[in-house]
């Protein structure tokens, strides 16, 4: 009589493979229950107001200029070059001496 070796190692397969998914399925159902029992958690969630979003947009535009009003500058040069640019010359000599004032005060 022939005994067929394989058959054994087959079935023992078998009962293994079934063990496996027999464990995998008791695991799912177990996440299942806790899934199920835990209370439902609210996902968080944020908004903006307006102003936030406003404050937003002008941070962004003031980062993405270089700070340089090229149309005043623009208008400046075409004045100067004209001669019709007026210079406030006590004006300008009253802030020459709160700037110095100011450099030298503080030390």
């Amino acid at each position: 009589m022939a005994i067929n070796v394989n058959q054994g190692v087959q079935n023992a397969t078998t009962v293994k493979t079934d063990k496996v998914d027999q464990s995998i399925q008791k695991q799912q159902v177990a996440q299942q229950q806790v899934n199920m029992s835990a209370p439902s958690q609210k996902q968080d969630s944020v908004s903006l107001t307006t102003q936030a979003q406003q404050f937003t947009k002008a941070q962004e535009k003031a980062s993405n200029s270089s700070g340089i009003d090229q149309e005043k500058v623009d208008k400046i040069k075409q004045a100067i070059a004209e001669g019709k640019y007026k210079i406030n010359v006590e004006a300008l000599a009253r802030r020459i001496m709160q700037f110095e004032g100011e450099l030298f005060d503080k030390k």
